[in-house]
């Protein structure tokens, strides 16, 4: 899951923006500092997301000039999981009592610090009637 920032010279330094997700700003003195901190600054606006429970935006196709920054799978795979929460509004504790589980482990499922098995967030997805396939590009 890859998102694209454009890097913008601004007063001496570089500002970093995602045309996708808005709330991922950040700058460096330098273009490499600024892409440095624009992987922190987008998994950062993934946690508004999930604090609100809302849809992640899907990542749009990259355009000349732009820079990709990919989230780590099992980030990417929590996003998955979460926008499919949203788009079926089904709540932490329904999705719990279809995997019979507490509403507990579900919400550690979709914590981004928290680390969950590839296998677990595959599970609920499944509850879910999805599928969460893995290719090599």
């Amino acid at each position: 899951m890859k998102y694209f920032a454009q890097i913008t010279p601004d007063d001496g330094q570089f500002t970093v923006t995602f045309r996708d997700i808005p709330e991922a700003i950040t700058f460096g003195s330098t273009v490499e500092e600024a892409l440095d901190m624009a992987q922190d600054a987008l998994e950062t606006a993934m946690e508004f997301y999930f604090e609100d429970m809302r849809q992640v935006p899907t990542p749009s196709k990259g355009e000349d000039g732009e820079y990709a920054i990919e989230l780590p799978v099992s980030m990417a795979s929590k996003v998955l999981l979460l926008n499919e929460m949203v788009a079926q509004k089904v709540k932490p504790v329904d999705l719990a009592r279809k995997l019979g589980t507490t509403r507990q482990e579900v919400n550690r499922m979709t914590n981004l610090h928290h680390a969950t098995k590839i296998d677990t967030v595959a599970s609920a997805l499944k509850a879910l009637g999805k599928e969460l396939s893995v290719s090599v590009a």
